[in-house]
């Protein structure tokens, strides 16, 4: 499982997300949208219009969503692979 979460500065569901992400031990990349046009770009051909963007990676296909989602990430949680 790969997870990618697009955000964007001084937006608080983006700082909520992430910080959701981390305490559920959930690892996980962060692309800043200013930064990326490539990642901007990517996400408007997807039809987002906002961040974040969670972007989840799994063997039977992508699971794609917006906004601060605390249902998702716990999902996340009881699946995601755990260092030992």
């Amino acid at each position: 499982m790969k997870v990618t979460v697009y955000s964007s500065p001084h937006c608080m569901p983006c700082r909520a997300t992430k910080r959701a992400l981390t305490k559920a031990n959930v690892p996980f990349t962060d692309i800043d949208v200013s930064e990326d046009a490539t990642a901007a770009e990517h996400l408007k051909t997807l039809g987002f219009k906002s961040t974040p963007v969670v972007e989840v990676e799994l063997p039977d296909g992508v699971d794609r969503w917006s906004d601060h989602r605390e249902n998702k990430i716990k999902a996340l949680a009881s699946i995601a692979v755990r260092p030992a």
